[in-house]
């Protein structure tokens, strides 16, 4: 456990502290106090899990400021957390929700049925920009006959419902401004968010549920991989949640000082297209643009021997799997053909969105290396992650990006022609509802697989490859997770010695 230590990122002007909870909650943390102190690549763009906030909330909250009715384990298994029971109909519509007693906020305000369905419909809100909220389409109604009791109806079956509702926080349903301030229920409070620096964790003293193992967490933001690596070896930081330098591993990898675990990962590197825009509302152009690019090159060029090769937005750990990376293979002579078969025999010029932080810039100059071999002109435009948001994201003022999509499960996104990408194919979408709305979980993994496939087979986009979960560890230091699914990183539970 290091000395408490502040990290300004580059380019950084000015400094912002932020409050924790805006009523100023009770915590145990005291002056002086020794803290955990963890690197991450992943500031939060804000403090909203549903809008916009980012990786990096989802990162340093999820679990630890704010908890959901379920949980998402390290393993991938779903657990309840604050909810103590629930109980569905035999027609599995109707589902029942007891919460846990003696649970509240930050804030100190108790928790009731009334915040659980504030907190579920806020990420079904017109202004949501939760990438959740068409998981939640199928809810008809959400009843609360008294304070411990969610009653959630919905219109058609939805096999998902309960594993969906392990990503919505549960939020006070009277607090304001939750993009800079926060007011959950989990063993953590805010402390102090450094814009550009640093966002701090203070163990809850009231907290309903076994307490946190550290009075302090420090969330300690670079946005530089080879800084981050060098910030470990020099004592300044416990903890990288994932590494993005590989070439700085053979440091920690012989190193007694350090324990070095290559986890599961749900983070898929992506050429997204804009498949409103042409020339990529042409599938032979996108199959075209993938077929050049040599996705195994890249993948070691990078990470040398880590990570996986995925030929569609499926990774191994998701239940309806299966390898499709022969799909589109590598093959120059067949992306010029593609190329000439979809109206551009001669190449075309478009523009690359490119977000500013490792391994993006080199990955783009990658593929504009690559699709030169065909004609094809890759202009980089470099853009924060802020502005990936707005211009990206948000408006879908672009002809393509890339992007790393963290979430497990996510397959389903390709169903909706609203998401950011435009991707639009109504069988696709047919078998994504039908999936959803299956009795078992072996029809779900059927119609899941299809869309699998479809999407590989229409180069929805090209899955360049899925991120190794590295995490590195001072050797005195125990208790985090491995794995990474849903960028999420509990951290109640990390000791040193």
């Amino acid at each position: 456990m290091k000395k408490h230590t502040a990290f300004v990122a580059l380019g950084l002007a000015t400094t912002l502290l932020l409050a924790g909870c805006a009523s100023g909650a009770d915590s145990s943390s005291s002056e002086g106090a020794s803290a955990i102190e963890i690197g991450s690549l992943y500031e939060p763009q804000n403090l909203s899990n549903f809008g916009g906030g980012g990786q990096g909330v989802t990162e340093a909250f999820n679990g630890n400021v704010y908890e959901g009715l379920y949980k998402l384990t390290d393993d991938g298994s779903v657990e309840p957390l604050l909810a103590e029971s629930e109980t569905v109909s035999e027609d599995g519509l109707t589902y029942t929700f007891t919460l846990h007693d003696g649970v509240s906020f930050h804030s100190g305000k108790a928790l009731t049925s009334a915040d659980v369905k504030a907190s579920i419909e806020a990420v079904l809100s017109e202004d949501s920009q939760s990438a959740r909220k068409s998981s939640f389409s199928a809810i008809s109604t959400i009843e609360t006959p008294d304070d411990a009791t969610v009653v959630v109806t919905l219109a058609e079956r939805s096999i998902s419902f309960i594993y969906n509702l392990s990503y919505i926080w549960i939020i006070n349903a009277d607090a304001t401004d939750l993009e800079t301030t926060e007011d959950g229920t989990g063993p953590y409070t805010l402390g102090e968010w450094t814009r550009g620096s640093s966002l701090s964790l203070e163990r809850f003293d009231d907290y309903w549920g076994e307490a946190a193992s550290t009075d302090e967490v420090v969330f300690n933001y670079f946005t530089d991989a080879t800084a981050l690596s060098n910030a470990l070896l020099t004592d300044e930081i416990d903890i990288v949640t994932s590494v993005q330098s590989p070439d700085a591993l053979t440091q920690f990898t012989d190193n007694a000082d350090y324990v070095v675990s290559d986890g599961e990962s749900t983070t898929k590197e992506i050429l997204v297209f804009n498949d409103r825009v042409a020339p990529f509302d042409n599938v032979d152009v996108r199959k075209a643009i993938y077929s050049a690019i040599d996705t195994e090159k890249l993948l070691n060029s990078i990470w040398g021997d880590y990570g996986t090769l995925i030929g569609s937005m499926v990774p191994p750990t998701d239940p309806w799997y299966e390898d499709l990376t022969q799909e589109n293979p590598y093959d120059v002579e067949l992306a010029k053909q593609l190329l000439a078969s979809g109206g551009q025999p001669d190449g075309f010029e478009f523009t690359l969105d490119t977000p500013s932080y490792d391994p993006h810039p080199v990955v783009a100059e990658f593929v504009k290396s690559e699709l030169a071999k065909i004609g094809v002109t890759v202009n980089i435009n470099t853009i924060s992650s802020d502005e990936w948001y707005t211009k990206v994201y948000k408006a879908q003022d672009f002809t393509a990006t890339l992007q790393e999509h963290v979430n497990d499960r996510d397959v389903v996104w390709y169903g909706n022609p609203d998401f950011y990408w435009g991707y639009n194919n109504p069988q696709v979408a047919t078998w994504v509802d039908e999936a959803e709305a299956s009795a078992t979980t072996d029809e779900q993994t059927e119609k899941l697989k299809l869309v699998n496939q479809q999407i590989a087979a229409d180069a929805a986009s090209v899955w360049l490859y899925l991120y190794p979960q590295i995490v590195v560890a001072s050797s005195d230091v125990s208790g985090y997770p491995v794995n990474g699914l849903n960028s999420q990183f509990f951290v109640y539970d990390i000791v040193t010695e």
